[in-house]
Protein backbone atom coordinates (compact mmCIF):
# COMPACT_ATOMS: atom_id res chain seq x y z
CA UNK A 1 0.00 0.00 0.00
CA UNK A 2 2.99 2.33 -0.40
CA UNK A 3 2.43 5.44 -2.39
CA UNK A 4 -1.60 5.24 -1.24
CA UNK A 5 -2.89 8.92 -0.44
CA UNK A 6 -3.83 9.75 2.79
CA UNK A 7 -5.99 12.40 5.18
CA UNK A 8 -4.47 13.91 8.43
CA UNK A 9 -6.50 14.60 11.03
CA UNK A 10 -6.37 16.52 14.32
CA UNK A 11 -8.54 14.29 16.43
CA UNK A 12 -7.88 16.33 19.65
CA UNK A 13 -9.11 19.45 17.99
CA UNK A 14 -12.87 17.68 17.01
CA UNK A 15 -13.10 17.76 21.21
CA UNK A 16 -15.69 20.34 22.90
CA UNK A 17 -13.57 20.83 25.26
CA UNK A 18 -10.54 21.89 22.76
CA UNK A 19 -12.43 23.90 20.69
CA UNK A 20 -13.66 25.52 23.76
CA UNK A 21 -10.60 26.20 25.42
CA UNK A 22 -9.48 27.57 22.58
CA UNK A 23 -12.57 30.05 22.04
CA UNK A 24 -11.32 31.33 25.83
CA UNK A 25 -7.96 32.00 25.18
CA UNK A 26 -8.57 34.12 22.07
CA UNK A 27 -11.39 35.72 24.27
CA UNK A 28 -8.91 36.52 26.94
CA UNK A 29 -6.47 37.85 24.72
CA UNK A 30 -8.31 40.31 22.46
CA UNK A 31 -9.93 41.28 25.86
CA UNK A 32 -6.43 42.30 27.38
CA UNK A 33 -5.66 43.73 24.28
CA UNK A 34 -8.63 46.00 24.46
CA UNK A 35 -8.28 47.23 27.75
CA UNK A 36 -4.40 47.82 27.14
CA UNK A 37 -5.88 50.02 24.16
CA UNK A 38 -8.23 51.97 26.06
CA UNK A 39 -5.68 52.74 28.58
CA UNK A 40 -3.20 53.57 25.93
CA UNK A 41 -5.63 55.93 23.97
CA UNK A 42 -7.13 57.29 27.23
CA UNK A 43 -4.27 57.61 28.84
CA UNK A 44 -2.10 58.43 26.50
CA UNK A 45 -0.38 61.95 28.06
CA UNK A 46 0.47 59.94 31.54
CA UNK A 47 2.43 56.93 29.62
CA UNK A 48 5.36 59.17 29.49
CA UNK A 49 8.12 56.27 27.96
CA UNK A 50 5.76 53.02 27.79
CA UNK A 51 3.98 54.11 24.43
CA UNK A 52 6.06 52.01 22.29
CA UNK A 53 5.79 48.79 25.14
CA UNK A 54 2.02 49.22 25.55
CA UNK A 55 1.59 49.26 21.56
CA UNK A 56 3.61 46.35 21.16
CA UNK A 57 1.61 44.60 23.69
CA UNK A 58 -1.32 44.91 21.98
CA UNK A 59 0.27 44.05 18.53
CA UNK A 60 1.41 41.33 20.44
CA UNK A 61 -1.83 39.84 21.96
CA UNK A 62 -3.53 40.33 19.15
CA UNK A 63 -1.13 38.18 16.79
CA UNK A 64 -1.06 35.59 19.74
CA UNK A 65 -5.41 35.20 19.60
CA UNK A 66 -4.72 34.70 15.48
CA UNK A 67 -2.44 32.17 15.85
CA UNK A 68 -4.33 30.51 19.32
CA UNK A 69 -7.84 30.81 16.95
CA UNK A 70 -5.69 28.71 13.97
CA UNK A 71 -5.28 26.15 16.54
CA UNK A 72 -1.29 27.17 16.86
CA UNK A 73 -0.19 25.42 19.71
CA UNK A 74 3.42 27.12 19.95
CA UNK A 75 1.76 30.51 20.52
CA UNK A 76 0.10 29.54 24.45
CA UNK A 77 3.54 29.35 25.87
CA UNK A 78 4.96 32.74 24.50
CA UNK A 79 1.37 34.19 25.24
CA UNK A 80 1.43 32.69 28.81
CA UNK A 81 5.09 34.42 29.37
CA UNK A 82 3.92 37.66 27.90
CA UNK A 83 0.78 37.56 30.19
CA UNK A 84 2.92 36.89 33.28
CA UNK A 85 5.37 39.64 32.39
CA UNK A 86 2.28 41.75 31.68
CA UNK A 87 0.58 40.65 35.26
CA UNK A 88 3.54 42.08 36.97
CA UNK A 89 3.33 45.74 34.84
CA UNK A 90 -0.24 46.22 35.99
CA UNK A 91 0.27 44.90 39.74
CA UNK A 92 3.05 47.88 39.89
CA UNK A 93 1.29 50.85 37.33
CA UNK A 94 -2.27 50.19 38.55
CA UNK A 95 -1.85 51.44 42.12
CA UNK A 96 0.30 54.37 40.24
CA UNK A 97 -2.90 55.56 38.59
CA UNK A 98 -4.98 55.98 41.73
CA UNK A 99 -2.05 57.99 43.14
CA UNK A 100 -2.57 60.23 39.86
CA UNK A 101 -6.39 61.15 41.15
CA UNK A 102 -5.27 63.36 43.75
CA UNK A 103 -5.22 67.34 43.89
CA UNK A 104 -2.78 68.48 42.08
CA UNK A 105 -2.39 66.01 39.05
CA UNK A 106 -3.80 66.79 35.24
CA UNK A 107 -5.91 64.59 34.29
CA UNK A 108 -4.53 62.69 31.26
CA UNK A 109 -4.98 63.95 27.49
CA UNK A 110 -6.05 61.22 25.15
CA UNK A 111 -4.20 60.13 22.28
CA UNK A 112 -6.78 62.24 19.88
CA UNK A 113 -6.60 65.21 22.17
CA UNK A 114 -8.72 66.56 24.56
CA UNK A 115 -9.37 64.58 27.67
CA UNK A 116 -8.76 61.52 28.27
CA UNK A 117 -10.19 59.07 31.26
CA UNK A 118 -9.75 59.57 34.74
CA UNK A 119 -7.07 58.30 36.40
CA UNK A 120 -9.09 56.14 38.74
CA UNK A 121 -11.18 54.51 35.68
CA UNK A 122 -7.55 53.76 34.16
CA UNK A 123 -6.59 52.07 37.44
CA UNK A 124 -9.44 50.44 37.71
CA UNK A 125 -8.61 48.95 33.93
CA UNK A 126 -5.51 47.97 34.49
CA UNK A 127 -6.05 46.01 37.74
CA UNK A 128 -9.05 44.35 35.70
CA UNK A 129 -6.20 43.54 33.81
CA UNK A 130 -4.49 41.25 36.31
CA UNK A 131 -7.21 38.61 36.92
CA UNK A 132 -7.29 38.56 32.76
CA UNK A 133 -3.68 38.04 33.08
CA UNK A 134 -4.18 35.15 35.62
CA UNK A 135 -6.33 33.20 33.30
CA UNK A 136 -4.62 33.73 30.21
CA UNK A 137 -1.84 31.62 31.75
CA UNK A 138 -4.63 29.26 33.17
CA UNK A 139 -6.10 28.32 30.30
CA UNK A 140 -3.09 28.46 27.79
CA UNK A 141 -1.02 25.64 30.24
CA UNK A 142 -4.78 23.75 30.36
CA UNK A 143 -4.76 24.10 26.31
CA UNK A 144 -1.35 23.45 25.92
CA UNK A 145 -1.85 19.80 27.05
CA UNK A 146 -4.74 19.05 25.06
CA UNK A 147 -2.21 18.27 22.59
CA UNK A 148 -3.99 20.47 19.71
CA UNK A 149 -1.06 19.35 17.24
CA UNK A 150 -1.60 15.44 17.30
CA UNK A 151 -2.10 14.14 13.83
CA UNK A 152 -3.91 11.05 12.87
CA UNK A 153 -3.20 9.81 9.07
CA UNK A 154 -5.87 7.67 7.88
CA UNK A 155 -5.87 6.45 4.22
CA UNK A 156 -8.31 7.69 1.60
CA UNK A 157 -10.78 4.80 0.33
CA UNK A 158 -12.02 4.82 -3.48
CA UNK A 159 -14.59 7.27 -2.74
CA UNK A 160 -12.23 9.64 -2.51
CA UNK A 161 -12.88 10.14 1.63
CA UNK A 162 -11.19 9.06 4.70
CA UNK A 163 -12.96 6.34 6.33
CA UNK A 164 -14.99 6.63 9.38
CA UNK A 165 -12.71 6.61 12.94
CA UNK A 166 -13.84 3.55 15.01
Amino acid sequence: MEGSAVVIEHPNRDKAESKATKAVVVLLFLASALCMAIVTIFGWSALEGQKGLQIAYIVLYIVVAYYVSRWNRGALPIGAALATILLIFCLIAGPGWFDRDKTGFAQAESLFGGTGLEASVLGLITLLLVPIQILIVAFAMAAFRQEWSVEVERPVDDRGSAPAAA
